[in-house]
Parts: structure tokens; sequence; C-alpha cells
């Protein structure tokens, strides 16, 4: 069993962070000594809890950046990066990201805490570009944890260059099926040549040369540079998802798919929600995320589609929200502002559609336990996840997602909750992600690694 110490990196986002705090978790439970977990402050609590075995050293990278967390951006901005422009929006996300002045003292937090650790192997979130670099330019073997579909890291977003999937795949967060009509064809094809001439734009030029002074300063490697670098340099890329929810190309053997990371359930004791959930005939659970911020208009509509509903809904609104819900709910509906295990809630038997964002881990999670589901994707990867789900018949996607239209709600929840294929879909790729392992795989793969295993 390793002695060598493993570092953990992550960005604080919960669907980032959550299934790489399964991993440590299970790495603790078999008594794996000298973990350590790198992230923001508010992370704190959450890595404690998961040293369920051996300990887990915390190590601080200071406070959440507001520029850099999607939790804390403005309104403004908010509203940029959820516009129904699925190419305006990327740009908008990455305009938002993109500062690389901002990324300097999580890099120098982190490079002291590897001239302490040093650590024989780290694990790096795949969105944590600071973790990746770091890596690279201090030689250090790392495994990228990864909470997308395989595709998400290898297809090439613009139209020139070297790309791990075919010419005519759908680009990253087009939200495109594989199987397109020409005029589709024509939009994949028009995504990656704007893109690509955004690198022309005066804006583009000024953050690139930013990054430059960023990169010299910090004596970054180059060979962290290239879109597919945080890959090639890598031991290993974890993948919470099959190859069968993603559209068909070569995957590369460095990327493992071991379907979603779950930790042992019940994550909760039972309390009131549970016996709620027993109750019922059949329940719609609604979750859309972190992110989703909710108008009065919006909010009205979702409580019209549980009125009208012939089944139990079971809603996690966020508090600041809650003051949109009219004052008389359907006796159908029931509001949360948390609830102590979401996979609890998706692991009951009651609980027969998750509506959803469409989150990596939403989707994952979601036919993990063979649910189907309908999707109201706003943002980036949500779309691409959304139109998966339809082609692989789990799901149906709203078809006006920036606005809510109870009709339209009502009738593809009503398809997802009476039609059979997609709950027996959902089952039949739930069986395949379970067959993959998930945590334990995962697991396994790490504490096999040449890093850890050479003497």
């Amino acid at each position: 069993m390793s002695q060598r110490p493993i570092l953990f990196v992550s960005l604080p986002e919960s669907g980032l962070l959550n299934p790489m705090l399964v991993l440590a978790e299970e790495l603790s439970r078999r008594g794996v000594e000298d973990l350590w977990f790198a992230t923001d402050d508010k992370g704190r609590d959450e890595v404690e809890a998961a040293a369920v075995g051996s300990p887990i050293r915390f190590v601080s990278l200071g406070d959440v950046v507001p520029e850099m967390s999607s939790v804390t951006w403005p309104d403004d901005v908010y509203a940029e990066v959820t516009q129904r422009s699925r190419f305006k929006a990327r740009k908008a996300v990455i305009a938002q990201t993109f500062r690389p002045s901002l990324r300097i003292p999580k890099y120098r937090e982190l490079e002291a805490a590897v001239e302490n650790i040093k650590p024989a192997l780290m694990v790096v979130e795949s969105m944590c570009m600071f973790g990746y670099e770091l890596a690279i330019t201090k030689g250090i073997p790392y495994v990228v944890s990864n909470p997308f579909v395989p595709s998400n890291l290898v297809t090439s977003v613009i139209p020139i260059g070297p790309s791990y999937t075919p010419k005519d795949f759908p680009r990253p967060h087009t939200g495109l099926p594989a199987a397109m009509t020409w005029r589709q064809r024509w939009t994949n094809r028009l995504f990656g040549w704007r893109t690509l001439a955004t690198a022309f734009t005066k804006q583009h030029k000024e953050r690139n040369a930013e990054n430059d002074r960023v990169v010299a300063e910090l004596g970054i490697s180059p060979k962290t540079r290239g879109q597919f670098a945080r890959v090639e340099n890598s031991e290993l890329v974890l993948c919470y998802s099959i190859p069968e929810m993603d559209y068909p190309f070569d995957v590369p053997e460095k990327i493992r798919t071991v379907g979603a990371l779950v930790p042992p359930l019940p994550q909760a004791e039972r309390g009131e929600l549970d016996e709620w959930l027993d109750a019922q005939k059949s329940v719609v659970y609604m979750g859309f995320g972190t992110i989703t911020r909710l108008t009065r208009e919006q909010v009205a509509a979702f409580v019209e589609v549980a009125r009208r509903l012939d089944c139990s809904v079971l809603w996690k609104l966020p508090r600041d929200q809650q003051v949109f819900l009219p004052a008389e709910l359907p006796a159908n509906l029931r509001i949360e502002t948390w609830v102590p295990s979401q996979l609890d809630v998706l692991a009951h038997p009651n609980v027969h559609v998750f509506f959803t964002h469409a989150g990596g881990n939403a989707y994952t999670e979601s036919i993990y336990f063979g649910k189907p589901m309908v999707s109201r994707p706003l943002w980036v990867d949500c779309y691409d996840q959304a139109v998966r789900a339809e082609s692989f018949g789990v799901g149906l996607t709203l078809d006006r997602p920036h606005t809510v239209d109870p009709d339209d709600v009502v009738d593809k929840l009503t398809r997802v909750l009476t039609e059979p294929g997609f709950r027996e879909n959902a089952e039949r790729l739930a069986a395949l992600q379970h067959a993959a392992g998930g945590r334990k795989t995962a697991a396994d793969l790490v504490l096999s690694l040449p890093a850890l295993t050479a003497k």
C-alpha cells in the first residue's frame, strides 16, 4: 500500500470538487497514508469529513476568487454566460475566467505546499489550470480528474490542428448531436471558425500577452501549452463517465472511463425527508445545481408545472429564490433549501425522474441510479450532456430552456414518466456504469501507478 504523498488539487466549485472528495475518501477508507487535499478555504469542512480512515490533511489555497467562481458572479455576468447564443455564451465564459494574473496567488500557494509535501503523485481537477501547470513544470506525475464525457477533453475547439475525435464531431459546448442535419453541420463548423477568429481580437491578444507575462513570472514550463497538454502530459485521466454515454470515437488508452464516483450509501442518516419519499408513489426530483438563478416568473411557472403533474415533486430551491414562491403551493410540491444527500434522493426507488440542468455530475449520477431525466441546460457543457441524454434515449430537453413554458415542461416530464423506454435505457446504462467500477476502480488505478509503486 502506498506510503508516499498523494496531493489532490481542485477548484472549489462543488461539481468539480465532489468526485475528487469521493476518491480521496475511498483512499482514506483503505488506510492509504500521506493524503493531502488542496483547495480554497470553503472546502475545508468537506475535506476533513472525507477522512473516514487514514487522515487527509487540508491545504488552504486561500479565499475564493469572486471573478473566477460562477456562484459569485454578478447578475450581468450571469446573463452573459447564460444567453441564448451558445457561441457568445461560451465566449463570455472565457472572457470571465481567462484572467491570467488571478491565478498567480493560487499557483504560489500550491507551489509552497508542493515544496513542503514533496508529493509522489498529484490528482488534479481538469479545470484547475494552475494545478496541472505546476505538476508539469515541477515534473510531478499527475492524474487528471474529469467529471465530463471523454470527448470534452480531447475534441479540438477550432477547425485546424490535431483532434482526437473525427472531423465532424460535435465541438464542445455546441449542444449538437452526432447525427446532424446539414444546417447543424454548418453550425458546428461555423462555431469552430468563429472560435479561431477570436484569437485575433484585441481583447484576446491582450489576454494572451498577459498570460505570457504570468508564465514567465512563475517559470511555467512551455510543455503546458497546447489544447491537450493537460491530457498528454498526465499519467492517467480518470473520466467519471462511460463510452456508451458519449458519441463514438477512439478513446485514448490514457483515458480510463470508470463511471460516476459514488460513495457508500446512504450518505446521511434517515430523516423526515426519507419518510416523505417512502410515502409517495412517484416523485419528480427538481434540482438545477448551484449556478442557476431563477426569476419570479420562472419560479411561478415551475409551481404551475407541479400543480398540473399527477405525481409528487421534490424541489431543491435555494433560499434566496424561495422569496419568489407564491403564497399558495400545490399539495404535491415539497420545497427544500437543501437535501442531506442528493445521491440518496436519486437512489430512492420512488424517485422516477430527475429534472436537472444537465451538468456533468447530474448527467452521470442520474443514469448511475437508472433514472431518466428532463434537462433545462443554460450554459457551456450542460448543452452537450442534455443532447446526449436525448440521443441515448434517457431523457428529453426543454424546447425553450431560457424561458419556462409550463405546457412544454409538463409534456416532457409526463412523457419521460410514462414511456417505459426512457427508464429501460437508463437502467441499461446504469448497469454498464456499475460494471465500470466507479470509486473502487478509480482508486485501484491511482494506486497502481508507477509513481506510487516504484521503490
